[in-house]
């Protein structure tokens, strides 16, 4: 298994799918570091902070109070520091709306929340073991929607 960490980080207002997620992070066979925000502006004034060490992913659910993750995601890409960050869109929503809106707003994949712990380990790390120079160079509709 590789030893290099992966910083990651979940923005998610739901306590019970940030603490799921937690627990799903900690039963996968990688080395990660997670940080957990409950909302959009907390995720984005840690971003910005002068020494942060920037994630290797962010997980960003739509539906916030505050700052949603749609409003995130513009700044992040709107940001020269962050542009480059991976980003995967983290939601229960399936509307072809959010999926089409998010895609050009240059997320890099996007993951519908599983509706069990099982499933919900799989896709995580499933997704952490993508291809990310792929995620970041071949950006296209087919592979954007991450189906397991």
């Amino acid at each position: 298994m590789n030893d290099m960490l992966l910083n990651i980080v979940l923005a998610d207002d739901d306590e019970d799918d940030r603490m799921l997620f937690s627990e799903a992070i900690e039963e996968i066979d990688m080395r990660t570091k997670l940080s957990l925000f409950n909302h959009g502006q907390a995720l984005m004034d840690y971003l910005v902070l002068p020494n942060v060490v920037l994630p290797n992913l962010i997980f960003l659910d739509l539906n916030m109070p505050i700052k949603n993750g749609k409003q995130c995601l513009i700044e992040i890409r709107n940001n020269p520091k962050l542009k480059d960050l991976c980003v995967a869109i983290y939601s229960t929503s399936s509307s072809e709306k959010d999926i089409e809106d998010t895609f050009l707003n240059g997320a890099n994949i996007y993951v519908n929340k599983p509706n069990n712990f099982s499933k919900l380990r799989e896709v995580v790390e499933k997704v952490l073991q993508l291809n990310w120079q792929y995620h970041t160079s071949n950006l296209n509709k087919d592979t954007f929607l991450f189906r397991i």
